[in-house]
């Protein structure tokens, strides 16, 4: 925004801002409700709402008839204004929802990531946000912004992704989105949504605190300290799949693809399980048939998955030490198995000193980074109102 405190207009600004706030936060509410809540004056307040209702961010939406006394008219922000877009690129699916100012679904479609290089992946993105752009019966040129979760770091400077080693074709999927979407855009980790997703409506919320680990395809973990995402000087804290690992990997250490994915995440994520399962002598295709024989009661599985849940226990010991998080959740689909893998890891927790962290699983499902990209461009798209009304 533009001048300083004396600007009249920044002024009116930052009081139309307040008062969508607190609507936004609290629900309905009557102007003489908002003075008192707000510390704004009637006349202030009244100027505001007029402005608001006139450029359709507030509207009327009832009335409370005083006895005796005058209707006192309830106004509250039109989440329906503004819509966004959240959009999950995952190694086997692409998770696409639009969504208004509260965050509630006006359209979804999943689709299957059947790329094979990141131009044809733009072009499938592109698809699929349209498509649900249709089904919020809405243009795709209405939605203010979109955000993008995927795996990696993203180099704004370079305009490029690192560290995806999931993602097919050169690292220039980023300039590629830009030009299939053709709307303001933000990409970020996927597994940093997927803790912003966490804060704000699962088991992070009400934790200043805490952190998100993520086992699936990849490992990685979103850092949420104060409040407040934490990414680091470069964008990549939390890229856990690059700590050292003393198990016994299931690929050579130092090839290529050890070297690409991280020593942990050669290991653990859900590949490595699958490799581990196959060195056991099952002939198993995915992590999750893996775990489904292991409930069964096979031997061999539950061996697997043991030896699964230790090396995810030596991991959370060592974010514990360094974070100090409320709690820790777990996430992805390995990770969330903690019915089967809660024993291990906490055994092996005890067996590496004093640090008990809180671990629980997370409760979103495959929607976290979905959720947690409509969290983000929610919030950016607040940002992209008031910004224009300050001109």
């Amino acid at each position: 925004m533009r001048g300083g405190l004396g600007n009249p207009r920044l002024l009116r600004v930052l009081n139309e801002r307040r008062l969508l706030d607190q609507l936004h936060a609290n629900g309905p509410a009557s102007r003489a409700d908002l003075a008192k809540i707000t510390g704004l004056s009637k006349p202030t307040v009244s100027a505001a709402l007029a402005g608001l209702e006139e450029d359709g961010l507030v509207h009327l939406v009832g009335e409370v008839s005083g006895r005796p006394g005058p209707v006192t008219s309830l106004y509250d922000m039109n989440a329906a204004s503004t819509h966004v877009a959240g959009i999950d690129i995952g190694r086997d699916w692409i998770r696409v929802a639009v969504a208004d100012l509260r965050g509630t679904f006006a359209g979804r479609t999943d689709g299957r990531n059947t790329a094979r290089d990141s131009a044809e992946l733009a072009v499938l993105v592109g698809d699929l946000c349209r498509a649900a752009a249709r089904e919020a019966e809405l243009d795709w040129s209405a939605i203010a912004c979109a955000v993008v979760g995927s795996p990696g770091v993203y180099d704004p400077a370079q305009g490029r992704l690192d560290f995806a080693p999931n993602l097919p074709g050169p690292p220039d999927l980023a300039g590629r989105l830009r030009s299939a979407l053709d709307v303001e855009l933000v990409i970020e980790n996927d597994i940093n949504l997927a803790a912003v997703g966490e804060h704000t409506y699962g088991e992070g919320r009400g934790k200043a605190n805490f952190a998100l680990v993520s086992i699936g395809t990849g490992v990685g973990m979103g850092i949420v300290i104060n409040g407040e995402l934490y990414v680091g000087a470069r964008g990549a804290a939390g890229e856990v799949s690059y700590v050292p690992t003393d198990s016994p990997p299931y690929v050579p250490p130092f090839t290529d693809d050890a070297l690409a994915h991280g020593a942990t995440e050669t290991v653990t994520s859900a590949p490595g399980v699958v490799r581990a399962a196959r060195a056991a002598g099952l002939d198993l295709e995915t992590a999750k048939d893996v775990f489904a024989v292991a409930a069964a009661g096979d031997p061999a599985a539950r061996s697997v998955v043991e030896a699964e849940g230790r090396r995810i226990g030596g991991l959370l010991v060592a974010v514990a030490a360094v974070l100090d998080p409320e709690v820790i959740v777990l996430s992805g689909g390995v990770g969330r198995n903690l019915e089967l893998l809660g024993a291990a890891i906490e055994d092996r927790i005890a067996e590496l000193g004093p640090l008990r962290p809180v671990v629980v699983a997370s409760a979103l499902g495959d929607s976290g980074v979905l959720l947690g990209a409509v969290a983000h461009a929610r919030a950016r798209a607040w940002d992209l109102i008031f910004d224009a009304r300050q001109g």
